[in-house]
């Protein structure tokens, strides 16, 4: 299961996807999240899933690799679809004791399933084609009108890009962990939730003390090499929009106009 978590792994190559500047990227996603909540029938939905679709075969990700990202989250999606295959008021298929499954359910829960994974792929897919230090730059340079008010906007963006650089690292750290704890003879998979819950604590404690050491040595390093906030600061790479980041930003305009027509149209 640890191994299928793919949150702030980044996949190198140089399609057109990965050369589009991180601020389009972030401003894409929120673009395609909004437009997935205002989806309404299964031709709205039918434009966002082939709009996401001609994306990821832009990128050359592989479909495994966002599948992947998704089992972590399966049980989520299929609670969430049973709560609604149940509970939701409509036209009776089939009841028995105090379960009812309406038709209305039904299509809520499928829809809520496709919208979830779709939402999960295209942030998935942001990171998979974005560095974590140019999704940095990118969300530091979105929020730059904020510094006026003097909120910590460079502080913010690090500490994200941070957590999602340790992400793997912690991943790897606790499978290392699990092994070396499973070689000693401990067993997790067995007895009731509360054994399996004392399991834990020889995982958690040893990852904790990893997880503190490696910040603080992170700490040591940035301040050796004389970090001292975005005050002053330059950037090595300059952020510049060009003209693929137009025509993404247009074409990501292009697919909001259209779901809000289609949902104004019950489509």
């Amino acid at each position: 299961m640890l191994k299928d978590i793919t949150l702030g792994q980044y996949f190198p190559g140089d399609t057109v996807i990965h050369r589009l500047d991180p601020r389009t990227k972030l401003l894409m996603v929120i673009v395609y999240i909004v437009a997935l909540f205002l989806c309404k029938w299964f031709v709205s939905y039918g434009v966002a899933l082939a709009f996401l679709a001609t994306v990821i075969i832009l990128s050359k990700i592989r479909l495994k690799a966002l599948f992947k990202g998704l089992k972590p989250l399966l049980i989520i999606i299929l609670f969430t679809a049973v709560l609604n295959i149940f509970y939701t008021d409509g036209t009776v298929l089939v009841e028995f004791w105090i379960f009812r499954i309406t038709r209305e359910g039904l299509i809520n829960a499928f829809f809520l399933v496709l919208r979830i994974m779709l939402l999960v792929m295209g942030t998935f897919l942001m990171t998979y084609t974005t560095s974590p230090i140019a999704l940095t730059d990118g969300l530091e340079s979105l929020l730059s009108p904020l510094k006026k008010l003097r909120f910590p906007v460079h502080e913010l963006a690090m500490m994200m890009s941070i957590a999602l650089r340790f992400i793997p690292t912690l991943i790897e750290e606790t499978d290392k962990i699990i092994s070396a704890q499973k070689a000693r003879g401990a067993d997790f998979e067995t007895g009731n939730i509360f054994r399996r819950a004392k399991a834990l604590i020889p995982i958690l404690v040893p990852l904790f003390v990893s997880a503190f050491r490696r910040a603080d040595e992170l700490a040591t390093a940035m301040e050796c090499r004389c970090y001292h906030g975005g005050k002053g600061r330059t950037k090595l790479k300059q952020l510049r929009y060009r003209r693929r980041d137009v025509l993404s930003l247009l074409l990501g305009a292009v697919l909001l106009g259209g779901i809000i027509t289609l949902r104004h149209f019950g489509l």
